[in-house]
């Protein structure tokens, strides 16, 4: 079957280690001071490890490859004890695949495996007792203090102006061959980045087209890959823009731009920007 897997260049591989201890599916495993994934069945193509790089050694891509099984990797990590098998399920939970938290869940009890599931809080058939432990950074809930500036409110006879141009933003929904696109400077933004960065239409959006999208709960990034190819080919954008937050699983929105960029037959900038939880512009990088 053709889905979502990840790739690693072991040119840019340092052999850090990183990837390994960050998949807790047991994917990938260190061989010759390289990461090297050693089976698909064991790859749930979420991208929890692409965060964890350092180098930016691993994508996502697109491909024939087995189909993820969550029994083949709950017998696999069993034998690493408690954290592991609990990061893994936290992990399941935290994007929603609550098909492979279930078929976990259930491979554990009918194994009668002694494990304490309060830190899955609601999932299917586990305890509820509070919610500790690991899982998706980027899922942690955090409370930002405003400071005496951001909370002051502007008045209303004199709004702050939105730079929005057009009509729908939500990628999946936008027609690549719409007029508005042609030649035009275009951001990629995460859905979280509009809430976080406050100056996000002046300092982003102003002239440039829009497409929103989350890297993490949507489905059919394959589509998004399709659309954003069209973009640079038929379209012709002149720039692509790329923001996201800093948290790990944001990282998979750039992994599409680049997907996106070597599937179009012409070439076109990419400039990554990364905004903190707090609001701040992180890094602004061009490719």
């Amino acid at each position: 079957m053709k889905r979502t897997v990840i790739k690693i260049d072991e040119n840019l591989c340092n052999g850090c280690g990183l990837c390994v201890s960050g998949c807790h599916e047991g994917a990938l495993q260190l061989i010759d001071g390289k990461a090297v994934m050693i089976s698909d069945i064991f790859c749930d193509g979420l991208g929890a490890c692409i965060g964890e790089c350092p180098v930016g050694a691993i994508e996502f891509e697109e491909r024939e490859a087995e189909k993820y099984d969550e029994i083949a990797v709950m017998q696999r990590i069993l034998p690493k004890g408690e954290k592991v098998i609990l990061a893994h399920l936290k992990h399941m939970k935290d994007h929603n695949e609550t098909e492979y938290l279930r078929q976990g869940i259930e491979f554990l009890k009918e194994r009668n495996y002694s494990i304490d599931l309060s830190s899955l809080e609601d999932a299917p058939e586990a305890k509820s007792q509070g919610c500790h432990g690991g899982g998706c950074p980027g899922s942690a809930s955090r409370e930002i203090a405003q400071t005496q500036s951001s909370t002051t409110q502007t008045p209303s006879n004199n709004p702050q102006p939105s730079e929005l141009s057009h009509w729908p933003v939500q990628l999946h929904l936008q027609n690549p061959n719409a007029a508005y696109f042609k030649g035009c400077n275009l951001l990629l933004a995460a859905d979280c980045t509009a809430f976080t960065l406050g100056s996000f239409h002046q300092t982003l959006l102003k002239n440039k087209k829009v497409a929103i999208a989350c890297p993490k709960l949507d489905s059919n990034k394959e589509q998004y890959v399709e659309k954003l190819t069209a973009m640079i080919d038929d379209a012709q954008i002149d720039t692509l823009t790329v923001a996201v937050m800093e948290v790990p699983c944001c990282s998979g929105l750039v992994q599409i731009a680049k997907l996106a960029l070597q599937n179009a037959k012409r070439k076109c900038p990419i400039k990554i920007i990364v905004i903190s939880v707090e609001g701040k512009i992180l890094s602004e990088t061009w490719m």
